[in-house]
């Protein structure tokens, strides 16, 4: 694994710049679907507000979105992850619609339910892992959701796990798992504000093990941490 951390002016701009190097890195067959792991949070505000840099030079009508997390609500609600891309995303830019991203079902009976089939459709779009993995991190140091101390920090068989019990409101979710994770050919992870500023000491400085985030290692990638200039007080 290579890690590198930029304190960004801008981080729009830095993420559409990295986001750029590995798709130019990663693409190499372009009959092949490029797949990026996608969060929820702040994260869909500054992807989408550096599409513009991006439309010259990735194939949108060749990548596919795949969701690291779901909350199991409506689609419509606002807690969904879906509904805040199809607002800030969809049609901003050629080749990027509504059929770019695989969904996860909301509406099977369970988050059980819900994992299985959403299992399936990752093996069939990314079975090795993602090309890239767009990451935000909590106050508490949770990413997707993958929560401090939870027992799903330790699944090792599963590519989508369900979650009933979600500290963070709504309860019932489904999240991809760290070992997973970790298959990704590059992570970057997007952090702003100074409300994360202890979290990110906790995490790239300190590497206390304790909080999901420091956990995020793919074995044979890069991982990029895009700080502003608040979250990096710490450091």
């Amino acid at each position: 694994m290579t890690s590198k951390v930029i304190v960004s002016e801008n981080v729009s701009q830095d993420l559409s710049s990295v986001i750029k190097n590995v798709y130019e890195s990663n693409k190499k067959n372009p009959d092949e679907d490029f797949v990026i792991g996608l969060s929820g949070g702040s994260l869909p505000k500054f992807f989408a507000s550096g599409l513009n840099e991006l439309k010259d030079t990735i194939n949108w009508s060749k990548v596919k979105f795949i969701f690291c997390d779901e909350r199991l609500v409506p689609y419509d609600d606002g807690d969904s992850t879906w509904k805040i891309y199809k607002e800030t995303v969809v049609g901003k830019v050629e080749g990027l619609d509504e059929s770019n991203f695989i969904l996860v079902d909301v509406n099977l009976p369970d988050a059980e339910a819900s994992a299985i089939d959403y299992e399936t459709k990752v093996k069939e779009y990314a079975i090795k892992g993602f090309d890239l993995l767009l990451l935000g991190m909590g106050p508490d140091g949770h990413t997707c959701s993958l929560f401090p101390g939870h027992p799903l920090l330790k699944e090792q068989d599963r590519i989508v796990a369900p979650i009933t019990d979600s500290p963070k409101l709504p309860p019932s979710r489904v999240t991809l798992t760290l070992p997973y994770i970790n298959k990704s050919k590059a992570v970057i992870f997007v952090c702003t504000g100074e409300g994360k500023k202890t979290m990110i000491e906790n995490v790239l400085k300190k590497k206390i093990e304790d909080f999901p985030s420091t956990l995020v290692r793919p074995e044979n990638g890069e991982l990029y941490w895009i700080l502003d200039k608040p979250a990096a007080s710490n450091l």
